[in-house]
């Protein structure tokens, strides 16, 4: 680990942002090598006795991306899938789209795609299709008011979208793509259609293949697309902060009875539920090169091309606030200059909505993750506090 203050420092700052009520409780790790410190600090609710515990179940809504990546990368090695082929093989429903001529235009009003959107497009967000934010996020364009029109639920995680997974693709493929295959990073779409991916080239449902090579491997026992009865108790409370006080306030989406039952369409960008040694199982395998407890899960090679950056620095310019300047590699972005993080680039994670975040730095050998319910946390400070302390 760090100096012997570091962890106490790291705790004291967390405790002190909960004892304040910015929110009612969190979960830190901080793992170095084969040492861990999981931190749970105050309850899973406001004005709750029940206290925060290891095993906390968390909603980390994005964080769920970087899993579907590792999980295309298995396919890929098994020759399933290749990364330079055209999705259209296995999503027939997305062969033959145009590209709008104006991202404000008629829907109309496309030319022709340059070439077929490939895997890698959808692993690295470069599809053609996904979140706008200018001049404004998700301006009234017509092509996201058709978008929106579909019932598609791109973005938030709730409310959830009604439509099975080939019911989905079948209205995202009536959409003509916002830029051509591989030009631009936007953010989301490119996750969802590639959940439907994974479970056609695997020949099974995305919990399945997801819960078969990744979460039983890896004894990741509390994560998946649903919460037991059993277990509904250890679900965190969902906060936001309040427009008129700032202060938290509970959300009515995400209770407990919307995780009773598998969701219709498994949303491999932001459906999972993990808990933190779930999830530093996960990001450990990532850091050992692709290997568990002395078995081999996922080749060096395809570590490498999840956790490097991909994208030229216009597209990486282009990425608005969601990429804040990093880059992106396979469902993950990465660190191309030093940061608050760490001062040698090559760092890589990913961030959840719903106040989750989690980064590798590979220099220092080291995985933080912090599990909240509160988005505020991202936006108030917390998260860079969590970043420079970890």
């Amino acid at each position: 680990m760090t100096d012997s203050t570091t962890p106490d420092r790291l705790h004291a700052a967390m405790a002190a942002r909960v004892a304040r009520a910015d929110l009612p409780g969190l979960v830190t790790v901080v793992a170095r090598g084969d040492q861990a410190r999981i931190d749970p600090i105050g309850t899973l609710t406001l004005g709750g006795t029940a206290p925060m515990r290891p095993d906390t179940i968390f909603r980390i809504t994005s964080m769920t991306k970087p899993v579907l990546g590792v999980a295309t990368m298995m396919l890929v090695e098994e020759g399933r899938l290749a990364l330079d082929e055209p999705v259209d093989r296995l999503l027939p429903e997305l062969a033959g789209r145009g590209v709008l001529r104006r991202l404000d235009g008629p829907l109309d009003d496309t030319a022709p795609a340059a070439r077929p959107s490939t895997v890698e497009d959808l692993l690295t967000f470069r599809m053609g299709h996904g979140l706008l934010f200018e001049p404004s996020f998700q301006p009234g364009y017509p092509i996201v008011t058709a978008t929106d029109a579909l019932g598609l639920a791109i973005g938030p995680p709730d409310p959830r979208t009604p439509h099975g997974p080939d019911e989905w693709l079948r209205r995202f493929g009536t959409l003509p793509l916002m830029h051509q295959p591989g030009e631009h990073w936007q953010y989301d779409s490119a996750a969802e259609v590639l959940g439907v991916l994974v479970a056609r080239a695997a020949g099974r449902s995305l919990p399945e293949f997801l819960a078969d090579r990744i979460f039983a491997p890896l004894g990741m026992v509390d994560t998946g697309f649903t919460v037991p009865a059993a277990h509904a108790d250890r679900l965190a409370g969902l906060y936001a902060g309040d427009p008129a006080t700032g202060a938290p306030a509970e959300q009515e989406v995400s209770g407990p009875g919307e995780w009773a039952a598998p969701p219709a369409f498994p949303s491999g960008a932001n459906g999972l539920v993990s808990t933190a040694p779930d999830y530093l199982a996960f990001a450990r395998l990532l850091l050992r090169k692709g290997v568990h407890q002395g078995r081999r899960l996922l080749s060096e090679h395809s570590v490498e091309l999840i956790t490097s950056n991909h994208l030229t620095p216009e597209q990486i310019a282009a990425g608005g606030p969601v990429l804040d300047g990093y880059g992106w590699g396979y469902c993950v972005s990465v660190a191309v200059t030093p940061d608050e993080a760490s001062p040698v680039p090559g760092g890589y994670g990913w961030t959840g909505g719903y106040g989750t975040s989690w980064f590798t730095d590979p220099d220092r050998d080291l995985i933080a993750i912090v599990l909240t319910q509160t988005t505020d946390f991202l936006f108030d400070g917390g998260l860079a506090e969590f970043r420079k302390l970890a």
